[in-house]
């Protein structure tokens, strides 16, 4: 199956933790928090404004995003968990 989200929504797959601290300690799953941090998957054609131009998407499929955490709706796409946002969650784009 595939999907293509609509207007300014976005298709984010979260990146996985870390499993240790900076200091070595092992972090166990009931304990870490969901990241905030993720690979862009699919991005709808945009927004509109207020006089119905379309504004074009600041972001594309394999970019690496910070957004909210909580941010977005979860889902399952092909078995793997996903979420759903609006360009405007994201908070910003990880380069280099």
């Amino acid at each position: 199956m595939s999907f293509r989200p609509l207007h300014d929504r976005v298709v984010v797959q979260r990146v996985d933790s870390e499993e240790k601290t900076a200091g070595g300690i092992i972090i166990p799953d009931t304990a870490k928090e969901k990241p905030s941090e993720g690979v862009v998957i699919s991005v709808g054609p945009g927004a509109r404004d207020e006089d119905g131009k379309h504004i074009a998407p600041d972001v594309k499929a394999g970019d690496r995003v910070l957004f909210g955490k909580w941010s977005g709706t979860e889902i399952k796409i092909n078995d793997e968990d996903m979420l759903i946002m609006k360009e405007s969650d994201i908070m910003g784009v990880i380069e280099g």
